[in-house]
């Protein structure tokens, strides 16, 4: 799995998806977000959109 430098989404692309930015092998902790609304930790990362993302991106 690779994270995204800028949106932290997960991803087994070299380039986001998402944003278009370069990803990285070099990430920490596995986040699950389901309902963006509800989650705290979604809220303070700025996820705006449910899936898989990394909290630490170096």
């Amino acid at each position: 799995m690779r994270a995204c430098r800028r949106c932290h989404i997960l991803t087994d692309k070299t380039v986001c998806p998402f944003c278009g930015k370069p990803t990285t092998e070099h990430w920490q902790g596995y986040l699950i977000v389901i309902d963006v609304n509800r989650s705290q930790v979604a809220k303070k990362m700025g996820i705006k959109m449910p899936g898989k993302y990394a909290l630490k991106v170096r």
